[in-house]
């Protein structure tokens, strides 16, 4: 053989090895793991790699429509944009090693927004557009990417959580499921004239817990179930041959075939019923009950709270308690997102809450005094986890300063001995002294008035630090109305004040989410942490919570929960819907995230803590935090924007 056969043979060789190399690291990432071995090894035949030298433009505005389609192999590239306010640019994003753009320009055949430089000496693999359209056709995996970019990310990580959370239970069963598919298709009904004695006979024919009472139009009008055939055998007096409207629940709740498992099961919990009726167009189309929905996914939200609002002790609240996370773990099985996990647990602790307090009231006697037991922050957003402390106060109406003291003197101590009893079922005592046993939260509607008129008239950002957790307030125990009130007070007053609002964008400014410039995550060790770690509460969660409730405060959004919050924003033009989007994506990983950790603390009987270390998450899910908490800092820069900081 020649030297020239030698050199020809070693190139081919070198060749080989580079397309062997190259599927490797592209078979590491998202979507190109899910992707048709030939479908991929088109794309690396197709690739060439190009090199970037640090602050080197790759692909800007004035180029023009996007040619090109590039994965980062080595190094870094950030997108820089000019910054109106302030001069100069900023980077929007950072974009590492598997990663690839810019997905949107392709697609939408135009030029770029961002410029994209290398923030080092940086490798990427280009693909040519019409390259970049054939695999847009031949590959499904690649298609859907590029079509939903991150949401599709999010969607598989949901689908790994969902997947080995099943695989412990052993079943597939999903909280998602339309009622239509769970509903009996043709529920028991009879006319409001029925004698009861008929319809329990149907009841009893049927085999079924309930008969929904229909009118010509087969409008559900009332329904009767076992537990009200239980109240009418236990009364002497009952006549069975009176119509049934008589001893009927009127004005039965119902919901869509088309709404979920969980809409039916969030429904039951919070208005004790055990049958939903599903109606279309005015008409009663199916019932679905408990056992419907439970008994096939083992998961018995309802039954575990009326047992906790029946408990008998607050020592059965506590061993009530530890069944939650169980019921966390199951509900990850079937499907929960982390949204509705965070709903399920706090109304699981606002019944454990309401309990706790009537246990209370059983056993020091009714004070004669009507109050209402308020609940902050995460609490009063509805975003509870399992790893929670108190944060509570009580308002009632008082006449004046020495009425207010005097009913005061009554509440406290059963306000203390409420604080001491969910400290028993696991709800931490405040560090803060942020709870209704403390004089200063237990106040009259006048009081909290004022307290809440200085925070705002006299805001110091010291002030702010410990006043915002008090605008996420809502009843958990007793009559509602004086609370509107106070919210509506505060709404008022900060809509037509752009210093308190520019005050609390600066505070919403204080925790910057952990990710930097020229690196993946900033991180910090605390306490005796051996690993550096971010704080996925106070630094994930923490700007979406503290931006949505400036936003909410100023435009006289009622609602306290975060994720409301945005889309009542986006509803009214204040954010772009696409970035209100891609906020609730966000949120909704991080959570999700914090809440798995949660759950893994819990198995290995560790203490619960917010704080990750990213090298201990997959591939994925690194990328998706570090993309969920970029968009954090987009929400910040736009508060920057808006309050010209």
């Amino acid at each position: 053989m020649s030297k020239a056969d030698d050199f020809a043979q070693a190139g081919k060789t070198a060749v080989l090895q580079n397309i062997h190399g190259t599927l490797q690291f592209l078979q590491r990432f998202p979507p190109f793991n899910q992707m048709e071995n030939a479908h991929l090894a088109y794309l690396v035949e197709q690739c060439q790699l190009r090199f970037f030298a640090a602050q080197e433009s790759i692909i800007k505005p004035a180029d023009g429509p996007v040619e090109h389609f590039y994965i980062v192999k080595q190094g870094r590239v950030v997108g820089e944009r000019p910054h109106s306010a302030r001069g100069g640019s900023e980077t929007t994003f950072e974009i590492t090693r598997g990663e690839c753009f810019p997905l949107a320009a392709l697609l939408g055949e135009r030029a770029t927004r961002t410029e994209h430089l290398a923030a080092e000496d940086t490798f990427c693999l280009q693909l040519n557009k019409t390259a970049f359209i054939k695999l847009f056709g031949l590959s499904t995996s690649f298609r859907d990417f590029a079509l939903r970019g991150v949401s599709s990310l999010l969607d598989l990580v949901n689908q790994q959580v969902q997947r080995r959370a099943a695989e412990n239970l052993g079943t597939q069963y999903s909280l998602n499921t339309r009622l239509g598919e769970l509903a009996m298709r043709h529920p028991v009904t009879c006319g409001p004239d029925m004698p009861l004695r008929e319809a329990v006979g149907l009841m009893h024919e049927q085999q079924v817990g309930s008969i929904v009472i229909v009118d010509d139009d087969k409008a559900p009008r009332g329904i009767f179930t076992l537990r009200d055939l239980r109240q009418v055998v236990a009364d002497p007096l009952a006549d069975f041959s009176q119509p049934i409207h008589r001893h009927m629940i009127q004005a039965p709740f119902y919901l869509s075939p088309e709404d979920s498992a969980f809409d039916a099961a969030i429904a039951m919990t919070e208005r004790h019923i055990a049958h939903v009726c599903l109606v279309r167009n005015h008409r009663l189309c199916g019932v679905v009950s408990e056992r419907d929905l439970f008994s096939l996914q083992r998961v018995d939200l309802v039954h575990l709270a009326r047992t906790i609002r029946n408990a008998g002790r607050v020592e059965q609240l506590v061993s009530l308690r530890g069944e939650i996370g169980q019921l966390v773990e199951r509900m990850l099985a079937h499907g929960a997102s982390s949204t509705q996990i965070t709903h399920i647990i706090t109304l699981l602790n606002d019944h454990t809450v309401c309990r706790v307090i009537e246990l209370t009231l059983q056993e020091r006697g009714d004070p004669g005094v009507p109050f209402s037991w308020l609940c902050f922050g995460s609490e009063g957003r509805r975003e509870q986890t399992l790893y929670t402390d108190q944060d509570n106060g009580i308002l009632f109406e008082a006449r004046d300063d020495a009425h207010a003291a005097q009913i005061r003197s009554l509440l406290l101590p059963i306000a203390q001995q409420v604080n001491q009893s969910l400290a028993q079922c696991g709800f931490s005592l405040c560090k803060g002294n942020i709870m209704a046993g403390n004089p200063e939260l237990c106040l009259s509607r006048l009081e909290w008035a004022q307290r809440f008129a200085s925070f705002i008239r006299e805001a110091t950002p010291e002030n702010l630090l410990s006043s915002s957790i008090y605008f996420d307030l809502r009843v958990v125990w007793g009559e509602e109305r004086a609370c509107a009130q106070l919210r509506q007070g505060i709404l008022d007053q900060v809509a037509g004040n752009r210093l308190f609002q520019r005050m609390l964008a600066e505070n919403a400014l204080r925790q910057r989410p952990p990710v930097g410039r020229f690196r993946d995550f900033v991180l910090t060790r605390s306490g005796g942490e051996k690993a550096a770690t971010l704080d996925l509460k106070v630094q994930g969660l923490g700007p979406f919570v503290d931006g949505a409730r400036l936003l909410a405060l100023a435009h006289g959004v009622e609602t306290g929960n975060t994720l409301q919050r945005l889309r009542q924003l986006v509803a009214r033009e204040v954010i772009d819907p696409l970035d209100g989007a891609a906020y609730e994506e966000a949120y909704h990983f991080i959570q999700q995230t914090r809440m798995q950790q949660h759950q893994l603390q819990t198995r290995q009987n560790l203490p619960h803590s917010n704080r990750v270390d990213p090298d201990s998450l997959n591939d994925l899910d690194r990328r998706i935090l570090r993309e969920s908490l970029r968009q954090a800092q987009r929400l910040q820069t736009s508060l920057t924007l808006r309050y010209q900081l």
